[in-house]
C-alpha cells in the first residue's frame, strides 16, 4: 500500500519547533537579565546566548521535515 504524500506534516517537527521557541524566548529573557532572580547560574553572561542559539537550532531542526513533506507533495506524480 502506498503512502499518502499528502498527510498531514509529523507532530514531532512541529513540537521541535515549538520547544526551539520556547527555548529561543528564554535565552531573550536571560539576555535581558531575567536569570538573576531565577538561579545564580543564569545570571552568567553565556547563558542567554546558548539558549537563544539553542532555540534557533532546534526551530531549524524542525523546520526540514516540514520542507521535505511540502517537497514530497509536491512530487506527486498524479498530478
Amino acid at each position: 500500500m502506498a503512502e499518502n504524500p499528502r498527510r498531514s506534516p509529523p507532530l514531532f517537527a512541529w513540537l521541535m519547533i515549538l520547544s526551539g521557541g520556547l527555548c529561543a524566548l528564554s535565552g531573550l529573557a536571560l539576555m535581558a537579565g531575567f536569570g538573576v532572580a531565577w538561579h545564580p547560574l543564569l545570571a552568567s553572561d553565556g547563558a542567554g546566548i546558548v539558549l537563544l542559539v539553542s532555540g534557533i537550532a532546534l526551530a531549524g531542526s524542525g523546520v526540514f521535515p516540514l520542507v521535505f513533506a511540502r517537497l514530497a507533495a509536491a512530487d506527486d506524480p498524479r498530478q
